[in-house]
């Protein structure tokens, strides 16, 4: 039960009872959430605010109607009109024993909804460059879209998982080169890497398979083939092992799309600028020169140009470069039109944060090769600043100096990775720091949530210890008798419980998986904080063997935090262990 969507409805049919006239598109806009301050109440609307205008009405008249049509609502004992016209609820304590019943007949699917309405949507995530391993500095868009992709799909949408392999352009050129130097390593050569090539110890088994596999014959042929035999094979093992790293943190992907593809002679890019062409979106013109600093890219020269304009870009964006090879963005939105044409009307783009630049255009790109019919949305991830003896550690692939996602994994656990780097908005640069994520303390908010879970484990031992006779399976718990649980300090946890369905939805809805995280902390803490109670108060505690009946129905109460524990890490991809040592 979703009690706000509940109450969303009864506030959108009581304005329809009262106020016929007001249209579907009005009553979208009208909000049920939580007051500010919770001694205002358990929920509040702003509904009298939001058609009062439209209406032409008095706010005051609208609102004092809906408080007296809400005072014949069986599950609210008190409304009233606070502040600039918001209508506060107070709610009977019925309806939070059915949110405790809802949670014990719905389990694991007590949260999940049917917004997506089966939806398909396209997320495509992490998209490195397949020249070495994952490093610390591509994780986090990893693990947001990841995250971002389960919420999306126990939020009711079609869900594929899409990583887009930049196997084209010079860095791969470079790569080749620098897997024929080690290449001539295995075969006893003392070699020195220049700095222009990728100097990783990665590339070394490379080198040795390129020798079982082909001796010293790549030696005597042309250098143009020994260089496109080393290439296949190396972006093949990188790939192979990109996602061996991303595994380590239960990462999947469910479509690899390489840009090479692209590029083939009459394939996309030649038939989406053609089609491109057809709907008058190309023409032959100059740019103006860029403000402030001009970008290597830009041209002084007549060109090929996509009216990106049109479609909400700041400027138009070139298609063709001076040597006669497509621009990046022609290949973008190449792959865009491929997505569109793959059934995506939905597409989401994680990208880091030096892609911040490019969110226009790719907006603009989808717009135009779907004809305003797909919607896209670019996240950007900021900077994760790795902290190593206090200091910021720098990592690059060519220097070698490279600080790897196994690395990370190895030192603090995929969990602490994983809820670390979502515990805060992607918008916002972070540090991660070692020793944080590595202490057992409540300053450790993997640690709380994981140890709440842990706790709500540890009460059922107490139990079976104490009440032997009580059969605590979830199906029998499910027919406790929540009524007994009436005290305030039981309430304001069940008032948390119910948060959660619409926790889910409005992270779905702003794809802000963050907001899961932040989520699972206000519960740990609510946990934490009433079993804290009990250790003060005998009368507060969840196990009373003079009582078993009220014993019986906290059971049912710690069993519903633990499977809303279970639901939310779930969606974070991190575990939820019944023991902590």
């Amino acid at each position: 039960m979703d009690i706000f969507a509940l109450f969303s409805a009864r506030v959108a049919n009581a304005i329809h009872v009262l106020y016929p006239e007001v249209g579907a598109n009005l009553l979208a806009r009208i909000v049920v959430e939580p007051p500010r301050d919770p001694a205002h109440g358990d929920l509040s609307t702003n509904a009298a605010m939001v058609v009062a205008k439209p209406l032409g009405k008095n706010l005051r008249e609208i609102a004092n109607a809906l408080v007296v049509h809400f005072k014949h609502d069986s599950d609210v004992t008190s409304v009233e009109v606070a502040g600039p016209g918001f209508i506060n609820f107070r709610l009977d304590v019925p309806i939070w024993h059915s949110v405790l019943r809802a949670i014990a007949e719905q389990g694991a699917d007590f949260g999940r909804s049917t917004l997506g309405g089966g939806a398909a949507v396209n997320i495509e995530y992490v998209s490195a460059n397949p020249t070495g391993p994952m490093h610390v500095g591509h994780t986090r868009g990893a693990v947001f879209g990841d995250t971002l992709a389960s919420l999306m799909a126990y939020s009711g949408y079609e869900v594929t998982r899409e990583y887009y392999i930049n196997d084209a352009g010079s860095q791969i050129d470079t790569l080749a080169r620098s897997t024929m130097l080690r290449y001539r390593e295995a075969l006893g050569e003392t070699i020195r890497i220049p700095p222009s090539l990728y100097p990783g110890d990665y590339l070394v088994p490379v080198g040795q398979a390129l020798k079982a596999e082909f001796g010293d014959s790549l030696l005597v042929k042309p250098e143009a083939e020994a260089l496109a035999i080393a290439k296949e094979r190396v972006l093949v093992a990188m790939l192979e092992l990109i996602k061996a790293d991303l595994a380590l943190l239960g990462i999947h992907h469910d479509v690899f799309f390489s840009e090479r593809q692209l590029h083939e002679q009459g394939g996309d890019i030649d038939l989406t600028l053609a089609w491109l062409r057809e709907k008058g979106m190309i023409y032959q013109g100059r740019l103006e020169p860029p403000k402030g600093k001009t970008p290597d890219e830009w041209e002084d020269r007549e060109q090929t140009l996509f009216r990106a304009t049109d479609f909400g870009d700041d400027t138009d964006r070139a298609l063709i470069k001076s040597d006669g090879s497509y621009t990046y963005f022609a290949a973008d939105i190449a792959y865009h039109r491929n997505k569109f044409l793959r059934g995506f009307n939905r597409m989401i783009n994680v990208l880091g944060a030096d892609h911040s630049g490019y969110v226009k255009r790719l907006q603009a790109a989808t717009k135009a090769v779907s004809l305003n019919a797909a919607d896209m949305d670019v996240r950007i991830c900021q900077l994760v600043r790795l902290l190593k003896n206090g200091e910021p550690f720098k990592m690059s692939k060519r220097s070698g100096d490279l600080v790897t996602l196994a690395d990370v994994v190895e030192e603090v656990g995929a969990d602490a990775i994983r809820f670390m780097l979502i515990y805060r908005r992607n918008d916002a640069s972070m540090d991660f720091d070692f020793a944080l994520v590595k202490e057992k303390t409540k300053d450790n908010p993997v640690f709380y949530v994981q140890y709440a879970h842990a706790r709500a484990y540890s009460i059922f031992k107490t139990a079976a210890r104490d009440l032997p006779e009580l059969d605590l399976s979830s199906a029998a718990l499910a027919s406790a008798e929540v009524e007994r649980i009436v005290t305030p300090e039981e309430l304001d946890l069940v008032r948390v419980l119910a948060a959660w369905p619409r926790t889910v939805t409005a992270a779905a809805i702003a794809h802000e998986p963050h907001r899961i995280a932040f989520y699972m902390h206000e519960l740990a803490a609510a946990f934490h904080r009433f079993w804290a109670k009990g250790k003060d108060n005998a009368q507060l505690r969840f196990v009373n063997q003079d009582d078993p009946k009220l014993s019986f129905a906290r059971l049912a109460l710690v069993d519903a935090v633990r499977q809303i524990i279970v639901n939310g890490l779930g969606i974070l991809g991190v575990s939820a262990p019944t023991e902590l040592s």
